[in-house]
């Protein structure tokens, strides 16, 4: 995870895990199988950090607690977050995760025949918004949005030019996260 973490994905190698370990690539042969199963394992140890949901509390606390902690996780490991996005859920933590979210999916009154469908929304729209944010797509980049709105002329762009009152401002990341968290639950809300 360190190496990941570190140096992004593209480091992460048979080779280079061997080598913060001490040992030959050999040896890792007899833990996983080749570089996919190291992703593999990468992939369900950023998984496997999250909390197990509270059963206690209602169906939409547990989303917003679920959704804050993959928030988190892939903000503490930038390097992997993209890993997230990119694999299926395969494994037993991978797994047990969409099965946590089937249980809150059905606990809300979503019917059994939309829960699957539902469950990909949530988690496209939760991935989507944490690797785009740990990656660095929201980050201010070199240019304002007016300096980048510029660089394709003005009249090129009617609609920015017409927003651009809002555009201008600085984004609030955990506003907006919390408010996409809320519309969200209001769909899965109205899926009953």
């Amino acid at each position: 995870m360190e190496l990941a973490d570190d140096q992004g994905l593209r480091a992460v190698s048979m080779r280079a895990i061997a080598e913060r370990m001490g040992v030959t690539p050999m040896a890792l042969y007899a833990h996983v199988d080749g570089k996919e199963g190291l992703l593999d394992e990468l992939h369900g140890r950023v998984l496997g950090e999250l909390p197990v949901l509270d059963r206690d509390l209602p169906w939409d606390e547990q989303l917003r607690a679920g959704a804050r902690a993959v928030r988190a996780s892939i903000r503490s490991h930038p390097g992997a977050s993209l890993l997230i996005f990119e694999r299926p859920a395969m494994g037993q933590t991978a797994i047990r995760v969409v099965e946590e979210l089937y249980r809150v999916m059905l606990a809300a009154g979503v019917p059994a025949h939309d829960v699957a469908r539902r469950e990909r929304l949530f988690s496209t729209w939760l991935l989507g918004f944490a690797v785009s944010e740990g990656g660095g797509r929201f980050s201010p980049g070199r240019l304002s949005t007016r300096e980048r709105r510029a660089t394709a002329g003005g009249a090129a762009l009617p609609v920015h030019e017409g927003l651009a009152e809002w555009l201008d401002r600085p984004v609030d990341w955990d506003a907006e996260f919390e408010a996409d968290l809320e519309d969200m639950i209001a769909l899965i809300r109205g899926a009953r």
